[in-house]
């Protein structure tokens, strides 16, 4: 099977699943919206909401760390923690440039490259979160 008629495959199959088996942004938006236009403009607004939430639990997970390296009379929690949100951006960025990479330029590269970045930040906010003592 090629590339593209996996991609077709995949783009369509989603819609007959359940939505707790269909993970990614652009599935969750396709449900609800027809039109491609439509579809990337819910990604987009899924994204900045992903983004605000992510934010807020690096601010707490910031907080946290803060706190531990005053209590220990270190300065060692909150440089890790900034050194790990650098090299996670770097990740995401390369890794959802990859993706898009795989539609060749085509329509859908915006949206494919979009819903990476909601996927990776959602799991980025509960990593966050889980780390929060």
């Amino acid at each position: 099977m090629s590339r593209f008629a996996l991609v077709a495959l995949l783009t369509v199959s989603p819609l007959s699943l359940p939505l707790s088996a269909v993970a990614d942004a652009s599935s969750e938006c396709a449900l609800d919206l027809g039109s491609q236009v439509e579809i990337a403009d819910c990604v987009a607004a899924t994204e900045i909401k992903a983004t605000r939430a992510m934010e807020m639990m690096l601010e707490f997970a910031k907080s946290s760390a803060q706190e531990l390296d005053e209590m220990t009379g270190r300065v060692v929690a909150l440089p890790a923690l900034d050194a790990s949100q650098t090299a996670w951006e770097a990740y995401r960025d390369a890794q959802c440039d990859y993706v898009g990479a795989g539609f060749g330029g085509g329509s859908g590269t915006g949206i494919a490259i979009r819903s990476c970045r909601v996927e990776l930040t959602r799991a980025r906010t509960k990593e966050l979160r889980a780390e929060l003592r």
